[in-house]
């Protein structure tokens, strides 16, 4: 947790395998309150997901992800957002407090 993100390793560890399998081009920023340091041990994970190009993420793509989160033993809910679909002022927000969870390279931070 040296980058600021409540995220036990072995939850964190198989975050990026599903990342690895469903989305594997895609930089992941985590944000909300497991990177504020207000976060619980149940408290919801708050993903944004960056396409190279700023692209949208296609929805079949994106739902697959989701169904595999949802089968994943991670114990808490997992809310993966595509950053092409935000809202501007959401990315103001989250640019200002976030946590890099992978890299533009798709190589875990």
């Amino acid at each position: 947790m040296a980058d600021g993100l409540l995220l036990p390793d072995r939850h964190r560890t198989a975050l990026e395998r599903l990342l690895a399998e469903h989305l594997p081009e895609v930089e992941v920023w985590a944000y909300g309150s497991r990177v504020t340091g207000r976060a619980h041990g149940g408290s919801d994970l708050d993903l944004a997901l960056r396409a190279p190009g700023g692209a949208e993420i296609e929805p079949a793509r994106l739902g697959a992800f989701e169904r595999a989160l949802e089968a994943s033993t991670i114990p808490f809910l997992v809310q993966p957002h595509d950053w092409a679909r935000l809202p501007e002022r959401f990315h103001r927000e989250i640019e200002r407090r976030h946590a890099v969870l992978r890299s533009a390279t798709g190589r875990p931070e």
